[in-house]
């Protein structure tokens, strides 16, 4: 199965511009040409980031149902496996007894083999989207509940912008102070485990 990283593309990177608009009123611009202007100030703004790979990797959640999908994919793996070995032997008995057959006979038996290696083939694909499916609903789940737990975390704190800090994102520099990486890893954890049976079913075996 291939890594589960890289993740949490949904939160969006804001790009703040500052400006400054100027209105000019009639008489004060025929007097003196001069402008009033209104400027935000970035120390108004209220706003955090969380490492969003540590966030994911320590969530509870994560790691209980991407070790249950992983489990899942050796159960598959083993079954596979035996399917594909009672194949091959039954290849190699044809092989073996291919001289003593009829041209009818042995052209039934290799029609035979074709159809069952296309249905084994057919059945490893089918395990593989399975699994595939089982790790993008995973996603969408955590993306979900950090999404859902962010806004309300956002609300608490009074907090204007939570940004989402990833190897390669579009954040090179970030301040520490405005790290809340471990307060939300904390408190996701704290909320899964109040309510483990409901957070979502487990991986289906």
């Amino acid at each position: 199965m291939k890594k589960l990283a890289k993740v949490f593309g949904l939160l969006a990177v804001v790009s703040l511009s500052f400006y400054s608009c100027g209105k000019t009123g009639d008489s004060s611009t025929a007097e003196n040409g001069t402008e009033s202007k209104s400027q935000v100030s970035g120390s108004d703004l209220k706003i955090a980031y969380i490492l969003t790979d540590s966030v994911i990797a320590n969530y509870e959640f994560f790691k209980k149902r991407s070790g249950e999908i992983t489990e899942k994919g050796r159960k598959f793996e083993s079954e596979l496996g035996t399917r594909a070995k009672g194949f091959e032997q039954e290849v190699a008995n044809f092989q073996q007894t291919a001289t003593t057959m009829t041209m009818n006979q042995a052209k039934a038996k290799e029609e035979d083999l074709v159809k069952k290696e296309r249905n084994l083939m057919t059945y490893r694909d089918n395990l593989m989207q399975e699994l595939s499916a089982d790790e993008s609903k995973l996603y969408s789940d955590v993306y979900d509940q950090i999404q859902e737990f962010l806004a309300e975390y956002a609300e608490d704190k009074d907090l204007e912008f939570i940004f989402s800090n990833t190897r390669g994102g579009a954040i090179w520099y970030s301040k520490k102070a405005f790290d809340i990486t471990a307060e939300v890893t904390e408190a996701l954890n704290k909320k899964f485990s109040s309510t483990p049976n409901t957070a979502t079913d487990s991986i289906a075996k």
